[in-house]
């Protein structure tokens, strides 16, 4: 049973963009044209070169932010209050995914290269808020972004987590190196499997793949 990979786990980590709700939602269609707009603002060129520099930075850095941190200065806490700026009026409450979280024995906590703020929104739209006991965002990493190695450094330190008793849930495949590195169970959340191996869980749907951690 796959229960039996995660009998020693008390920490669950969670990231928030396209894991904790349906990529379907297109929340990054939002925040892709947002990213565009505040870079061609910021170098004057036109935007389908900014999102190919957005696209290139988010490569090379691993988040777009780093890149124009270090190559334009940019003001962080301004950058992210514009580009989380989207309408999510459409996200629906999810009681079963609430229930299936709760379920989980242990701490339940959020980790993402978005905002606090914007995962606190998001998570509120989920009717997701009660289930978990922080939310971290890339200010608590020090504006450092997964799949770096010190993000997951500041954030875990923070927390004071153990990863070796922890799981980390993501729907990008690199951010789950480092995790796997430090001896956490790993879950690729998305729709097509990527055998690869620092990942030893897929699922194209959390709240069935939760379910069976309980029962």
């Amino acid at each position: 049973m796959v229960a039996n990979h995660f009998s020693h786990v008390d920490t669950w980590v969670f990231d928030l963009d396209n894991t904790l709700y349906p990529p379907s939602a297109d929340l990054f269609g939002q925040m892709d044209a947002r990213f565009a707009a505040y870079v061609a603002r910021l170098t004057g060129h036109d935007q389908p070169r900014a999102l190919d520099l957005c696209k290139q930075y988010w490569n090379d850095y691993g988040s777009t932010l780093l890149g124009l941190i270090d190559n334009h200065d940019v003001d962080p806490h301004h950058f992210l209050a514009d580009v989380h700026n989207i309408d999510i009026s459409h996200l629906e409450e999810d009681g079963l995914l609430a229930s299936a979280i709760a379920a989980l024995p242990g701490r339940k906590i959020v980790f993402t290269n978005g905002s606090e703020n914007h995962a606190k929104r998001v998570l509120a739209a989920r009717g997701l808020t009660r289930q978990f006991d922080a939310v971290y965002g890339v200010e608590h990493a020090d504006f450092k972004a997964k799949p770096g190695q010190d993000a997951f450094s500041r954030v875990f330190a923070k927390d004071g987590l153990a990863p070796t008793k922890s799981a980390m849930f993501e729907d990008e495949a690199r951010n789950l190196a480092v995790p796997h590195a430090l001896g956490m169970r790993t879950v690729h959340v998305h729709d097509t499997p990527l055998p690869a191996p620092h990942i030893h869980h897929h699922t194209d749907h959390l709240t069935d793949f939760l379910s069976q951690l309980t029962r």
